[in-house]
């Protein structure tokens, strides 16, 4: 039980090293602030609750393991070496697959909110 828990303890270490030092981590953990907000704002469903969290949830995910990954290829070597960029921009190329559609799920949710403000 005492390796179980420590293992949280690992995990929370992580995103917090995450919080502190990754840039795209922030500016993720911004978009989630903004849009948690829009979501109590509008009222919106617990089933768009559910898919905003899940998206940002896979948005947040993607972000550590594309920083594990790329702290990873840097043990290997920080010279530019043609397989470790290969690397370094698909890990990254996932992240940006769940951004976009993170933020299209976000249009899709909210703009018939934001129709009805401004009418």
């Amino acid at each position: 039980m005492i390796k179980f828990l420590k293992g949280f303890g690992y995990a929370f270490s992580g995103l917090w090293q995450m919080l502190l030092h990754e840039r795209n981590f922030k500016v993720h953990i911004l978009a989630l602030f903004v849009v948690i907000s829009a979501g109590f704002y509008f009222h919106i469903t617990s089933s768009e609750w559910l898919i905003v969290l899940l998206i940002s949830a896979l948005v947040l995910a993607l972000e550590a393991i594309n920083t594990a990954i790329e702290k990873l290829c840097d043990l290997y070597t920080t010279e530019t070496h043609p397989q470790i960029k290969r690397i370094k921009d698909i890990a990254a190329g996932a992240v940006l697959i769940s951004a976009i559609f993170a933020f299209i799920i976000a249009i899709v949710i909210f703009k018939k909110y934001i129709l009805i403000l401004i009418s």
